[in-house]
């Protein structure tokens, strides 16, 4: 992270850098007049050396500036846009040293070539304006590229997770006993847990608020009706954020205001660490290899998988993105996760993780309308059309896989998806996790050849989708009339330029 005397400092070389050329003052030139070396001279342009007062006096005369404007942090409206990123909150809270980027070298870019850095943060400040990107949405692209950068695995958290396990002597079996994490917390770390209180606020409900947590009374707000395996994910993040010690976090389940980088990355290792508490890695893995050594595909093991850990959909398959890539070699997989707030609403891509590469299906921001052919949006459908029953706890969860060819490529994948819907009404979701299909997988997954496994060509979203006999086309597909459009008048005008009359 750059800290304050780092913007200073570069700050002052590059309004000292600029002056000079505006002046047409060579740095030999301006050194000599200011009696400093070129090499000292060249280091406060880079931002790494700060002049005492006596030198800047000499450098404002020099340049025939007052002392005031040159050590003032207002840059030239040429460079503004440096300088709105040198002082943003974004930049200042960037984990750089998390990437292997050192600051200094930040600014070693940004002093050797200002105009030209200064064109690209314009770029990049202008096509977030435009997709209205705000930082949370910086942060969280920020996460998952750490995520991706570990293959979404992070030993230390298992490490930890095991650590905590064996000194509060705490049983990890199938479903884990959440009566133990709310001892630890009561007991060890001082917590209240109220299930009654969030039911009366109107606001959890709108929100869809699980948990509140009030630091000052160390109370855990827990909304009622939440399921067995909710309860335990929230109180084994709460866990999580006392045991690794993680004191900048959120306080409520939903991020409805990110507030720094470090508040988005301590809530994804509570999390980490809440999943593989829940989900103990041997067992599971275990529990994984014997699903995938069946010759058939049968959707009810899937089910029963998450059903013996006693968890979400999410949880189940966020666990899954954490170890098949460690311990099946499977590194080139997504993960993805659609909402849909009632039956006419459109699909929302509310989360989505991309190991390798960057795969289709994707995040598509034009407000198009995404494949129906994907299994990740006919599950939805299929969960929506079941009666909900009655005496159920929770909306009744379907199961699914399909082998999945992206048009006009050679990419396979085979992708498991579990969703849930309650009434029409009500929020549905599908959770999905695609994996490439290869050699690789065909060694691991003994049913990928099973012929019952249904198999779909699949695009990107029905906009730009040029398959004519789709069944499932929710939109035309305007953007191939566009493209095939803008073809033809490329091609006239290159017939034209090309003629010899």
């Amino acid at each position: 992270m750059l800290n304050h005397g780092q913007v200073v400092r570069l700050i002052f070389g590059l309004k000292l850098r600029e002056l000079r050329q505006e002046r047409s003052l060579s740095p030999a030139e301006l050194a000599r007049v200011c009696d400093v070396s070129v090499s000292y001279l060249n280091e406060i342009e880079k931002g790494k050396k700060y002049p005492k007062a006596d030198k800047i006096l000499s450098l404002s005369k020099a340049l025939d500036v007052r002392y005031d404007q040159l050590t003032s942090l207002e840059l030239p409206r040429r460079l503004e846009p440096i300088g709105e990123l040198l002082n943003s909150k974004m930049l200042k809270e960037f984990p750089l040293e998390m990437y292997g980027l050192e600051p200094a070298r930040i600014i070693e870019l940004i002093a050797n070539a200002p105009a030209r850095m200064n064109a690209f943060i314009s770029t990049i400040f202008e096509i977030a304006r435009n997709y209205e990107m705000r930082q949370e949405h910086l942060f969280l692209a920020a996460l998952r590229s750490f995520q991706e950068m570990h293959d979404n695995y992070f030993e230390d958290l298992e490490q930890d997770v095991r650590a905590f396990v064996g000194s509060h002597q705490l049983s990890t079996a199938a479903p884990f006993d959440l009566g133990q994490l709310e001892r630890v917390l009561t007991e060890e770390y001082g917590y209240t847990i109220d299930r009654e209180t969030l039911g009366r606020h109107a606001v959890a409900t709108q929100a869809r608020l699980r948990s509140v947590f009030q630091p000052k009374t160390r109370r855990l707000l827990l909304r009622p009706g939440l399921s067995r395996g909710q309860q335990a994910f929230v109180l084994g993040r709460e866990v999580a954020f006392n045991y690794l010690k993680l004191t900048e976090r959120p306080y409520v389940s939903t991020s409805l205001q990110v507030r720094s980088f470090d508040e988005v990355l301590n809530n994804f290792k509570a999390s980490y660490f809440a999943g593989a508490l829940l989900m103990e890695e041997e067992s599971l893995l275990r529990d994984v290899k014997k699903f995938f050594g069946g010759k058939k595909w049968q959707p009810e093991l899937l089910l029963n998988l998450m059903t013996q850990y006693d968890v979400s959909p999410e949880m189940f398959m966020q666990r899954l993105t954490t170890l098949l890539p460690r311990h099946f070699g499977l590194q080139s997989l997504f993960f993805l996760r659609f909402d849909q707030t009632d039956a006419a609403a459109p699909y929302e891509l509310t989360k989505e993780l991309h190991l390798a590469r960057l795969h289709n299906p994707h995040g598509n921001e034009l407000n198009e309308h995404y494949c129906r052919r994907w299994v990740s949006l006919r599950l939805i459908r299929e969960a929506r059309a079941l009666p909900v029953p009655d005496t159920a706890e929770a909306p009744v969860t379907v199961a699914g896989a399909q082998k999945s060819r992206y048009f006009g490529t050679d990419d396979e994948y085979l992708c498991f998806t579990l969703a849930r819907a309650g009434t029409p009404t009500q929020v549905a979701l599908s959770v999905t996790v695609g994996l490439r299909c290869d050699d690789n997988l065909q060694k691991h997954v003994r049913f990928l050849a099973d012929p019952a496994l249904p198999f779909r060509i699949v695009n990107e979203t029905c906009e730009r989708c040029p398959i004519a006999d789709c069944e499932s086309r929710a939109a035309a597909p305007t953007e191939i009339v566009r493209q095939a459009e803008r073809a033809a008048f490329e091609a006239a005008v290159e017939e034209l330029v090309q003629a010899k009359f």
